[in-house]
């Protein structure tokens, strides 16, 4: 959509030597604006993407720039709120007040399945809309009034931004880098048979998270020099047989297997990888509980990362530094 604690405390404990030397001249590099460009890939997974407002907030603090944002349904929704302006906080004022799930889905989804029977009237009378339960335009409105006007379109927004969704007519993952925003993230996150596919710039697109849910080769494409990946996938351990007796365990378990076959090509293409642990938390879960848990959890690893993250913006500054000098000896 997983580390323990010892791992954290101890990266924790190995960043306070590193702190002292590599730390300040990467921030020297930062403040002088001769830095590489970063990128930031959000993955998606419903209620865990509240882990990506908690890695925001440790990165703001720390002082780490993003040049590039690139996101997959909800990863694409909190990446495209924040480029647009909002804070780690707004955005998190979102999901507790529960405004945006009730935009994503209008009606609780047990009515939904309820009134199935009902969206078979229009067939009988000729009109056959596209397959789903929810069409979703609801969203897209809602995340337009969550933005400055001035911010609406992906081509205005603050941060360069690409909404990843899946092109339903070709059959691929596509990045979607300009229009409306509401209808990018809309696009981006319309769950295969729970959102119908939005029509999109002359395309059908649902959720990106069908073939690409960890969008780092697009985030690179986009010009970062350094990317670093937020996996929200549940951590793949082995399970009791008695896990899936209970109705809809098999499918979410499946879904979790194939998101973390397409998410491997991708995490070996990050320069970094967070990953907060999230199992346990469902992915449309409304609970304040799995909120705060999924945010605590994106904190932590984020915080984790840093010296890593330092010290790739380190190396890759030398290395341009060292391209440089060589060019102007030439």
């Amino acid at each position: 959509m997983h580390s323990g604690l010892w791992l954290v405390c101890l990266l924790v404990c190995l960043s306070i030597p590193f702190a002292s030397s590599a730390v300040r001249a990467s921030e020297k590099q930062l403040a002088k604006g001769s830095r590489p460009r970063i990128g930031l890939a959000l993955g998606g997974g419903g209620t865990r993407g509240v882990a990506h407002v908690g890695v925001l907030q440790v990165l703001e603090k720390e002082g780490i720039p993003i040049d590039y944002i690139s996101g997959t349904s909800m990863g694409a929704i909190v990446g495209g709120l924040y480029a647009a302006g909002l804070s780690p906080a707004g955005i998190d004022t979102l999901f507790r007040n529960r405004s945006m799930i009730r935009s994503y889905d209008t009606v609780p989804i047990p009515l939904r399945l309820a009134l199935v029977p009902v969206f078979f009237l229009p067939h009988m009378f000729g009109h056959h809309p596209y397959d789903g339960l929810y069409k979703g335009n609801k969203f897209a409105h809602y995340i337009d009034s969550a933005v400055d006007e001035s911010r609406r379109n992906i081509e205005n927004l603050k941060i360069p931004f690409a909404a990843i969704a899946t092109d339903l007519l070709a059959g691929k993952p596509e990045a979607i880098t300009t229009g409306d925003l509401g209808r990018a993230l809309q696009a981006s996150s319309a769950i295969p048979q729970l959102r119908r596919p939005v029509p999109l710039q002359g395309k059908l697109y649902v959720d990106g998270g069908v073939l690409m849910n960890l969008p780092v080769e697009q985030c690179r494409q986009m010009g970062a020099d350094i990317v670093i990946g937020v996996n929200v996938d549940e951590r793949l351990e082995t399970v009791p047989a008695e896990r899936f007796r209970k109705i809809g365990s098999v499918a979410m378990r499946c879904l979790n297997m194939h998101l973390a076959e397409i998410d491997e090509p991708q995490v070996s293409q990050a320069d970094i990888l967070i990953h907060p642990q999230v199992n346990g938390i469902r992915i449309l879960s409304r609970r304040i509980e799995d909120m705060d848990a999924a945010l605590i959890e994106g904190q932590k690893a984020a915080d984790a990362a840093l010296p890593a993250i330092r010290q790739e913006i380190e190396r890759k500054s030398s290395e341009m530094s060292a391209g440089n000098q060589s060019s102007e000896t030439r």
